[in-house]
């Protein structure tokens, strides 16, 4: 075996570049598989990175249309508070599943945006309302003050949490100046003015494969106040949700919970609303259904890009029946020598066998290489999977075999007299 080995590593020495056009099939094939499996892989880490960051594990509860009994929707019913969710109905919630939840968050933003200023200082905002879980549940990060207390709620008071973006626009970035001084944010027409209380750190969030885009001046950063006094500066008439968003304990059944969740509106609150439902979502089932597509799509595509791994074997078929036709002279030789036909097949096997071994081990590089390209475009650390290398190498393998079997029995079957005269 060793000595086929050296024969076929000679016999691709002596024609370099024949061997390699054999093997460039291979090349890209391999290549072609590990790049999109590794690309594909760094894609979906980060889209489900990208999911837990803004709450992947946490679930929904909202207020939808509620379809007929033939299953059609009439969005002409206009949507009343009656039908919106009220404090009565989460306090209710709250004693039903407090001992299953860690925090339950309400958050409501104005439409459009603001623009804090002073002078020739300025800082665009999202006026958004939180309520005090949406802290508890560790929404942001806070640098210097504090969150708001319960009297600030209750009593809708003017107050507000901003970024450290607007810090750096408006107060040199210090948070030390920031805390305590009166912002004035023009919305629309009006001009309302908020203590500041806290500093909470921004962190853009990339939605699109992984990209993280870059702050700027003019960056529209979130200026959190008391969910009330966010629903009293948006003229509301009472407290009223579409929805919120709710963090389970560790170690409780999200598909349990959300069935449970989903009885107790439909038997309690909703079971004689006609029009409207609340609908919980497991946002982690969501997010298996993001993987299991975008698994499916790199399966796919490796699939297609394998086809040219079928192209890459018939080259080598190829290449191997005309170096057989090249070496007829030296097959008899060996046949009158006593070489039998085992010995001959093995040898062209193991040629094209070390040729689409040389190739698979190329193809590698080239789709590692690739792979860490593409993943880098995303913003993200390349992911390669060792298993798909692993059946890189032994498919290549089994290309040579296989595709090298039929030129090698040819070999193995040729006459040693007509082989000798054959020149």
């Amino acid at each position: 075996m060793l000595d086929n080995i050296q024969l076929a590593l000679a016999s691709l020495r002596a024609n370099k570049m024949r061997a390699l056009l054999t093997m460039l099939g291979i090349i890209i094939g391999i290549g072609s598989v590990i790049a999109i499996v590794t690309v594909g892989n760094s894609l979906t880490a980060t889209v489900n990175e990208s999911l837990v960051n803004m709450g992947g594990n946490n679930m929904q509860v909202g207020v939808e249309y509620r379809p007929d009994e033939n299953g059609e929707y009439d969005y002409s019913v206009a949507m009343t508070d009656e039908d919106l969710l009220n404090d009565d109905m989460l306090d209710a919630f709250r004693q039903r599943f407090g001992q299953q939840t860690r925090a339950l968050i309400l958050t409501e933003s104005m439409s459009g945006t603001g623009k804090a200023q002073d002078g020739r200082l300025y800082a665009n905002v999202r006026i958004t309302g939180v309520n005090d879980g949406f802290f508890a549940a560790e929404k942001v990060k806070m640098l210097a003050g504090r969150v708001f207390r319960t009297q600030d709620y209750e009593g809708a008071r003017k107050v507000a949490v901003v970024s450290d973006r607007l810090v750096e626009n408006m107060f040199q970035g210090s948070t030390e100046a920031a805390l305590g001084q009166t912002l004035e944010v023009a919305l629309g027409e009006s001009v309302e003015s908020f203590a500041i209380v806290g500093v909470y750190r921004y962190q853009p969030q990339g939605l699109f494969l992984g990209t993280t885009p870059t702050a700027t001046k003019d960056t529209v950063t979130d200026l959190y106040l008391p969910i009330y006094t966010e629903q009293q500066l948006s003229g509301q008439s009472g407290h009223y949700y579409n929805y919120f968003e709710l963090v389970p304990q560790t170690g409780v059944d999200p598909n349990d919970l959300v069935d449970r969740i989903q009885s107790f509106f439909d038997k309690s609150f909703y079971a004689h609303n006609r029009n409207f439902q609340v609908k919980a979502y497991n946002l982690k089932n969501e997010m298996e259904s993001i993987t299991s597509v975008l698994d499916t799509i790199s399966l796919a595509i490796g699939v297609i890009a394998g086809i040219s791994l079928l192209v890459g074997g018939i080259g080598v078929m190829n290449i191997m029946l005309v170096s057989i036709t090249e070496r007829t002279r030296e097959i008899g030789v060996r046949k009158a020598l006593g070489a039998p036909a085992g010995a001959i097949r093995t040898q062209f096997i193991v040629e094209a066998m070390v040729i689409c071994l040389v190739g698979g081990l190329l193809g590698i590089l080239a789709g590692l290489l690739l792979g860490a390209a593409g993943a880098s475009l995303m913003g993200s650390p390349a992911r390669p999977n060792p298993g798909v290398i692993l059946a890189a190498v032994g498919f290549s393998m089994a290309i040579g075999v296989f595709f090298g079997y039929y030129p090698a029995s040819k070999a193995a079957r040729m006459d040693p007299i007509e082989a000798l005269r054959y020149e």
